[in-house]
C-alpha cells in the first residue's frame, strides 16, 4: 500500500478513534463545545519575531562548511509563555528580496536586530492572532541565505525541507549565519503547512515529493509539478532561456561569487534541444507522488499561460493514483492569486483548511465539495469529486469539409488529408478567429451547433500521424469552443484582473506589517471564441518523448500531444473546435525551418474526458445545426515576454 494511502486511511482511522472517544467521555454539552474555529485571540503586537538560520547537512556552495537557510518566524507570545505548542504555516520562496511577493510586491523587511518587520502577504498578519506560526524561508541562495539557488534541484528542496525537519526535531538551527548558539524550536508541535504561489508552491510540492515526515498539508498555487515541463513540451521549447537565466535572476549576490559551477551545470545538462537529461529528472516531482503524505488544496487559472494547467493536470492525477486527500479551485484567470480574484471565499476556505488540517478541528471542509470552478467571472459552481463521476476519456475523429482545412468533427473515423504550412508569424487567436475559412497555416474541424451543453473536465490528448516536408517539425494542437462569451481578460496585464485603490483589510496590522491591501475587480473581455485547452510537441520526440531525432521528410510520424488540464462547458448553441497547425506564436519557439505537414485523418483523433462521455457527445451533436461561417473576434495573442514563475503584476 502506497505510504499516502496509508496516511489516508489512518488520518480517517484516527478521527473516527477520536470521536469516538469523545462521545463516550464527555458530556453532550463539553462534547457539542469542540472547537470548530481558530479565532483571533492572541497579540499581534507582541508576537515574538526572530530569525534563525537552520543547518541543510550540504554544502552547496562549495565554501568547505553546510548551508544555513534563513528562517523568519512570527509567532504568538502568549502560548509560548503558557508551554503550549502551536503548528505553523510556512512560505519557502526565491522572491522575498529580489523580486517581492503578492499583488503588490512586498518583500521582507527587517529591524536593527535582524528581524523581520514586515513579512509579505497577509498569512502572518491573519493567522498568527488565531494561534498559528508564520515561516518565511529564504530558499538556498536567495536573501539571507547560504547555497546555491540550483531551481528546483536538490539544494533548493533540501534547503526548505531542512525547516520541516528543523521543526519537527530532526535538525540543527543557530541563532545566527556564522554562531554556533542552537535555536531550539520547542515552541511548536512539528505540524506544518506549507502554502505558496508558482514558485513558492513548486517548493511546497517538491518537499511533499520527499515523504517528509510533520508536512500535514500543502497549497500550491499555480504550481509547477516537474521543471521539464515549465521549459519545454515533448521536446518544443516553451522560453528563450532556461534555468540558469533564472538561478541568476533570484541569487544573492554573496551566492553569485560562489556558484558559478552550479549555475554552468543549469547550463550544459539542460540543453536548448528539449532532450530529458538527468538534471530535468531530478526536477521532476510527479514520480514521486507515491512519497506524498500531507493533504493537497491546489489552485490554478486555467488559463495560466505562465505555469500551465499541464502542470496542475499531471500532478493531480497521480496524487489521486496514490490517494491523497485533495481539494482543488480552478479560476478563469492567468497566473494570479485567489486572494485576488476571490478574496473573502479564499480567506474563509484557508482558514478552514488548515483549522481542519493543522489543528484537527472538525469543521466540515473535509466533507465538502472537492472541486470549485470558475464558470463564468466571480460565479462558481461545485463538484463533489473532480473530475466529476461519469467523466470518461471520448474518442473525437476529424474529417474533412467543403473546403481544405476546414472539417468535421465527430465520433466516426474518416479518410483523408489535410494539408498546413507552419507559419511562425500566427498564433492560436489567430486561427481560431479564422476556423470557418480557408487558410494554410491551420487544419481545424468543428461540430455543428451544440443541442446540449458539453463539459469537459480533465486533461485531453490529440493524436496525430502527419508526413513533414522537412527535418523538424513543431505541433500545436488546441481546443476551442466556439461562440459568444464574456471571459476574464487573461490575455491583459492583469491576466484577469484590475487592481483597484481601495484597500480592505485581512488580519492585524503593526507599524511595519499591514494587513490591508489593494481590493481588485474582475477584468472581462466579450469574445466569440474562447480557447479551452492548448498542448504542444517537437514532432522529432514521436518515438521517446525524452530525446528528439532528426525527421525525414516525406515520411509518416505519429504522436501524442498532452494538452493542459481544464474544466469547461460548451453550452448548446456554441461548437466544439480541434485545431492542428504548427508553431503557436509566443507560447513555444518555431522549429529550425518552415515545415508544410500532411494530417492522416483516419490516424488523426482527440481523446477528450467529457462528462457523460460519448453518449453526452451523440446526444449534444445529434441534429446540430450548420452555423454562416464568420470572423470571430477572442482575446489579443499572448504578448511575447520573457516570464517568471511567482513574478506577480
Amino acid at each position: 500500500m502506497p505510504i499516502s494511502t496509508r496516511f489516508t486511511i489512518w488520518r480517517t482511522l484516527a478521527t473516527a478513534a477520536t470521536a469516538a472517544l469523545l462521545a463516550a467521555f464527555l458530556t453532550p454539552t463539553a462534547a457539542q463545545a469542540a472547537p470548530r474555529e481558530s479565532l483571533p485571540v492572541y497579540s499581534y503586537d507582541d508576537a515574538i519575531r526572530e530569525a534563525v538560520w537552520v543547518d541543510t547537512g550540504r554544502d552547496g556552495d562549495g565554501d568547505g562548511r553546510t548551508d544555513r537557510v534563513a528562517v523568519d518566524i512570527v509567532r504568538p507570545r502568549e502560548p509560548a509563555a503558557q508551554g503550549r505548542k502551536v503548528p505553523v504555516i510556512m512560505d519557502a520562496s526565491p522572491y522575498y528580496s529580489c523580486c517581492g511577493r503578492g499583488n503588490e510586491g512586498q518583500k521582507k523587511t527587517y529591524d536593527a536586530d535582524g528581524d523581520v518587520v514586515q513579512m509579505p502577504l497577509f498569512y502572518d498578519n491573519y493567522f498568527v492572532p488565531r494561534g498559528y506560526a508564520f515561516v518565511g524561508v529564504d530558499l538556498a541562495g536567495t536573501n539571507r541565505s547560504d547555497g546555491c539557488e540550483d531551481v528546483g534541484g536538490a539544494n533548493e528542496v533540501r534547503s526548505a525541507k531542512s525547516v520541516v525537519d528543523w521543526l519537527n526535531g530532526r535538525a540543527k538551527a543557530y541563532t545566527t549565519r556564522t554562531g554556533t548558539t542552537p535555536a531550539d524550536a520547542g515552541w511548536t508541535n512539528g505540524r506544518t503547512g506549507m502554502i505558496g504561489k508558482s514558485w513558492d508552491g513548486t517548493i511546497a510540492n517538491a518537499v511533499a515529493a520527499t515523504g517528509v515526515r510533520g508536512l500535514r498539508t500543502i497549497v500550491p498555487i499555480s504550481a509547477i509539478s516537474s521543471w521539464y515541463d515549465y521549459y519545454f513540451q515533448q521536446g518544443a521549447p516553451l522560453y528563450d532561456s532556461g534555468p540558469d537565466w533564472l538561478s541568476d535572476y533570484v541569487s544573492s549576490p554573496a551566492s553569485k561569487a560562489k556558484c558559478a559551477t552550479v549555475r554552468q551545470r543549469l547550463v550544459d545538462e539542460a540543453p536548448r534541444t528539449g532532450d530529458l537529461t538527468g538534471l530535468w529528472s531530478e526536477r521532476d516531482y510527479v514520480k514521486d507522488a507515491g512519497k506524498v503524505r500531507a493533504s493537497v488544496f491546489a489552485i490554478h487559472g486555467m488559463q495560466d499561460l505562465n505555469v500551465r494547467t499541464k502542470h496542475l493536470g499531471q500532478w493531480w492525477d497521480a496524487l489521486a493514483a496514490h490517494g491523497v486527500e485533495r481539494k482543488l479551485w480552478l479560476s478563469q484567470t492567468g497566473h494570479v492569486d485567489p486572494f485576488d480574484f476571490r478574496r473573502a471565499e479564499w480567506v474563509d476556505t484557508l482558514h478552514r483548511w488548515f483549522d481542519h488540517e493543522l489543528l484537527g478541528y472538525d469543521n466540515g471542509i473535509d466533507r465538502e465539495p472537492m472541486a470549485d470552478v470558475e464558470r463564468h467571472p466571480d460565479q462558481w459552481e461545485t463538484s463533489r469529486v473532480w473530475p466529476p463521476r461519469g467523466t470518461a476519456a471520448t474518442i473525437l475523429r476529424p474529417a474533412t469539409g467543403t473546403q481544405p482545412g476546414v472539417g468535421t468533427l465527430g465520433l466516426t473515423r474518416a479518410r483523408g488529408t489535410e494539408t498546413f504550412t507552419d507559419d511562425p508569424a500566427l498564433s492560436e487567436t489567430d486561427w481560431a478567429a479564422r476556423i470557418d475559412t480557408s487558410t494554410p497555416d491551420k487544419a481545424g474541424f468543428v461540430t455543428g451547433a451544440l443541442t446540449e451543453d458539453l463539459r469537459i473536465s480533465g486533461s485531453s490528448q490529440v493524436t496525430v500521424t502527419a508526413t513533414p516536408t522537412t527535418a523538424t517539425a513543431h505541433l500545436s494542437a488546441v481546443l476551442v469552443d466556439l461562440g459568444p462569451d464574456t471571459v476574464r481578460d487573461y490575455a491583459a496585464s492583469g491576466e484577469g484582473i484590475t487592481t483597484l485603490t481601495d484597500r480592505t483589510c485581512w488580519g492585524a496590522s503593526t507599524a511595519g506589517d499591514s494587513a490591508c491591501f489593494k481590493e481588485t475587480e474582475a477584468r472581462t473581455a466579450d469574445v466569440a471564441h474562447t480557447v479551452v485547452s492548448r498542448g504542444w510537441a517537437d514532432l522529432g520526440t514521436y518515438a521517446n518523448p525524452g530525446k528528439g531525432v532528426p525527421l525525414t521528410p516525406g515520411r509518416a510520424y505519429t504522436l501524442t500531444i498532452d494538452l493542459a488540464a481544464t474544466d469547461h462547458v460548451v453550452p448548446a448553441g456554441h461548437r466544439l473546435a480541434l485545431i492542428v497547425a504548427g508553431t503557436d506564436k509566443d507560447l513555444i519557439d518555431p522549429p529550425s525551418t518552415r515545415p508544410t505537414l500532411t494530417l492522416d485523418l483516419s490516424r488523426t483523433s482527440a481523446r477528450v474526458p467529457l462528462v457523460g462521455g460519448r453518449a453526452a457527445f451523440a446526444d449534444a451533436t445529434e441534429g446540430a445545426a450548420a452555423v454562416t461561417p464568420q470572423a470571430r473576434d477572442g482575446l489579443r495573442a499572448p504578448t511575447a515576454a520573457r516570464r517568471v514563475p511567482g513574478e506577480d503584476r
